[in-house]
């Protein structure tokens, strides 16, 4: 596992307060992106490793639901153990939508999201897990990225072609892209 990783009990248990003030002024009117989280200690982690919940409810001692508002970006992991070692490492970063975007269904994500990108296996994940550590490290905040960045490092993953670095200079161009009419 990862040590920049953190399970679900640590990433997402404070609510940032603009997402519940936005969540009070327009409540029963925004449409709400359910993520389902487990973490069992020896054999499975379902945790964020990064994106801010609007808010997140603890439904048992192991399993934790995040509520994101449309449009917020976050990244899942999924880890599984059995007792010869780790049997499945999943990553993915997806942007939660309204209900008039097209959506995935995708398992433990209610009632979908958009999928930006899905890594499967160790070395996949682990290449991932070291672009996230470099925006990081670049005092960049990952749920702040472009949203054409992780679909260009999924494409990548998937033809198996060196993955891209996220660079301030893009980073710059992205926002000022945003800011455009």
């Amino acid at each position: 596992m990862n040590a920049s990783a953190s399970p679900a009990t640590n990433a997402a248990t404070a609510a940032p307060l603009p997402a519940l003030s936005a969540l009070a002024g327009q409540a029963g009117n925004v449409p709400l992106t359910r993520v389902s989280l487990a973490y069992i200690e020896p054999q499975f982690k379902l945790y964020l490793r990064f994106g801010e919940p609007a808010r997140t409810l603890r439904l048992d001692r192991w399993r934790h639901c995040a509520v994101f508002l449309p449009g917020a970006m976050f990244c899942r992991i999924r880890w599984q153990a059995n007792g010869y070692g780790t049997v499945r490492w999943q990553l993915m970063v997806m942007q939660a939508c309204t209900p008039l975007d097209d959506v995935q269904r995708i398992p433990g994500v209610r009632p979908g999201a958009r999928l930006l990108l899905h890594a499967e296996g160790e070395n996949a994940v682990r290449a991932v897990l070291e672009r996230i550590d470099g925006i990081d490290a670049l005092g960049i905040t990952a749920i702040d990225v472009s949203p054409a960045y992780w679909r260009t490092l999924g494409n990548r993953l998937a033809a198996r072609l060196p993955l891209p670095e996220y660079t301030a200079e893009r980073h710059a161009a992205w926002l000022a892209g945003r800011v455009l009419p």
